[in-house]
């Protein structure tokens, strides 16, 4: 009876185990930041695969930096005249989007699981 219990006790562990590494290895955020210009979607950001800082320029009427980061995203620098989406700061959910209304920029995130009806500051 002792001999069952132990191979029981170590079996369910090990699918513990499993569990918790397939976890760690399979799951991602899936937060996926959409940068859209003039209403065209120039590019997506996986936003849980990156690594370090990465860099976007974007040249519309006006110029806009974007960095991003592993889960955030942000507008660091911008030629037009109110500079509200560099003001915006970071995003991380689908909370709110950053805009550039005189570039017609557009910065959101999608598919983090977290739907939001209404954004409150």
């Amino acid at each position: 009876m002792k001999s069952n219990k132990f191979w029981l006790i170590l079996l369910g562990g090990l699918l513990l185990i499993s569990v918790v590494v397939g976890w760690m290895f399979i799951n991602t955020d899936g937060k996926t930041a959409v940068i859209t210009l003039d209403g065209e979607v120039i590019e997506e950001v996986d936003l849980s695969k990156v690594e370090g800082f990465y860099t976007i320029d974007v040249k519309g009427k006006h110029h806009n930096t974007i960095e991003a980061e592993q889960g955030r995203i942000r507008v660091s620098h911008a030629d037009c005249p109110d500079r509200v989406c560099v003001e915006t700061g970071w995003i991380e959910d689908g909370s709110k989007p950053i805009v550039c209304l005189p570039n017609r920029l557009v910065i959101e995130i999608r598919g983090d699981g977290a739907e939001v009806d209404v954004a409150v500051k």
